[in-house]
């Protein structure tokens, strides 16, 4: 997954959130830029056929776009619920955010299966919680069988 990608996904969830374009505002906050390197690489993937940016109102993801968002949301996904039920990793969400940048398909593809990605993957992704949906339920019934046996 490359920068292209990472601004897709967060182009992709921002729209979920906001119910329509997502602003660059938000996209900056979301991926942590400065707004002004968030209305650059708008325009690039504007440029590119990823995604329409009306000024003032967003970036709304073209078909292409969208397919590109989803998969590299997939990708997240399968990272995220293997650094934390896999290899138990406390903080899987920083970790999983600076190796999406470098993962390839292959070892993507490779993680998938051994975490066995979710058929609504990546439709199980919460955009209010920024996580996968099966991984909180994971976490929360593992916390829960820790209360219970206490």
């Amino acid at each position: 997954m490359n920068t292209a990608d990472q601004y897709l996904k967060a182009v992709f969830l921002v729209q979920r959130l906001e119910d329509g374009p997502a602003s660059t505002g938000a996209l900056a906050d979301r991926l942590g830029v400065s707004p002004a390197s968030a209305n650059e690489m708008v325009g690039k993937l504007a440029d590119r056929g990823l995604l329409e940016h009306e000024k003032y109102k967003g970036a709304t993801l073209t078909d292409d776009g969208e397919a590109r968002a989803r998969d590299a949301l997939a990708t997240y996904c399968v990272l995220e619920r293997f650094l934390a039920n896999v290899l138990d990793v406390e903080e899987y969400r920083a970790e999983a955010g600076q190796l999406e940048a470098v993962i390839d398909e292959t070892v993507a593809d490779r993680l998938d299966m051994i975490i066995e990605r979710e058929p609504d993957c990546p439709n199980c992704f919460d955009a209010d919680a920024d996580a996968c949906s099966h991984l909180v339920e994971e976490l929360g019934e593992a916390d829960a069988g820790t209360e219970a046996g206490d």
